[in-house]
């Protein structure tokens, strides 16, 4: 089958396409899926630079964002069945542990991510538990669809679950052109929260009012958190939607009001952050730490993608033969939402 693999971590010119990759074949309780469409994510590139942690064997296929359409169903799969078009959840966990009995199985002992500890969607065919499969929303081209489950995943995931975000109140969204960062201001508003974006220029600072923030500032202004505070009248940020880590962590602690909360997935800029220790337990401020989410979030929010309450944001798609220049534009930031490779 075709596929994009790399042999060595490293830059983007590790990527090798290929077209004679043995193809995946699904066992008990396994789904194989014709891979239509990938959309790329941050991840992407940490896993491809090498990251101890992940332990990813190689040669490896990067992706964990896929619709598609199954083509092959295991021994004992009985829901699905060849030409479902589905879009995949992207992690796999033991079902056995503590976490996984409470619902919690993005945080499984044995947590996998697809595309990061396991195989993933830069290729023609990929097999995964039949679990983690999900109905493609009907309204959406594969493409599209591809750039709904990890962003919109972890979006609602930090607003609804961990951040508790209210009707009326004050959340602010950092980096609202990024895919998690576009979910994440579709969510606020459906929510029907008051939103305060950050994007870095004035076309992406454009957009995200298009999408339904009631306020955009610059964060590359060094004064930004200055412009957020006079926006709630001195009030502060209920809930800080945050991704982007050591530049930013710091104003974002100072501007939650009291008995705010901070949830973050990320760290792009750096992964250590010195904030007052005070501003937490004199406001009893919350700090959440947010890895992805749990495949019934993933369920509970498609419905409201079906309906068109909820719509992701592609900016650009790429033939998988030219992964290279897709991950490029990712390392660029010239781009305002979700970057796909069709397959």
């Amino acid at each position: 089958m075709r596929a994009v693999r790399i042999h060595q971590f490293g830059t983007a010119e590790n990527l090798i396409y290929e077209d004679d990759v043995p193809e995946p074949t699904p066992q008990h309780g396994e789904v194989k899926v014709r891979v239509h469409a990938c959309a790329l994510n941050h991840l992407d590139i940490w896993v491809r630079n090498g990251i101890p942690a992940y332990q990813t064997p190689l040669p490896h296929i990067l992706g964990s964002d896929i619709a598609g359409e199954v083509a092959e169903v295991g021994p004992g799969v009985t829901d699905w069945r060849p030409g479902d078009l589905v879009v995949i959840y992207p992690v796999i966990s033991c079902g056995q542990c503590r976490f996984c009995r409470t619902g919690r199985e993005n945080l499984c002992v044995q947590v996998q991510v697809i595309g990061a500890h396991r195989a993933g969607g830069y290729a023609e065919y990929i097999v995964v538990p039949a679990r983690n499969l999900l109905p493609k929303p009907t309204i959406l081209s594969y493409e599209e669809a591809s750039a709904v489950p990890l962003v919109f995943l972890t979006a609602w995931h930090m607003l609804m679950t961990l951040g508790r975000l209210q009707p009326g109140e004050w959340v602010l969204i950092m980096g609202g052109s990024s895919g998690v960062g576009s979910a994440g201001i579709q969510i606020a508003k459906l929510r029907g929260a008051l939103v305060i974006a950050t994007a870095g220029n004035e076309t992406k600072m454009q957009k995200c009012l298009e999408l339904g923030a009631d306020a955009v500032v610059n964060h590359n202004d060094p004064e930004w958190w200055k412009k957020v505070k006079e926006l709630t009248e001195g009030e502060g940020i209920d809930v800080v939607f945050e991704h982007i880590g050591q530049a930013v962590f710091d104003s974002c602690v100072r501007l939650l009001n009291k008995g705010g909360r901070l949830v973050t997935c990320g760290a792009t800029t750096g992964q250590t952050a010195q904030f007052d220790i005070r501003y937490v337990f004199s406001r009893e401020i919350e700090i959440h730490g947010a890895y992805i989410g749990t495949r019934a979030e993933l369920a509970q929010l498609l419905p409201h993608v079906e309906r068109g309450r909820l719509k992701p944001v592609v900016d650009s798609v790429f033939p998988l033969a030219e992964a290279r220049k897709a991950h490029e534009k990712l390392e660029s930031r010239d781009f305002f939402g979700k970057i796909v490779l069709k397959i």
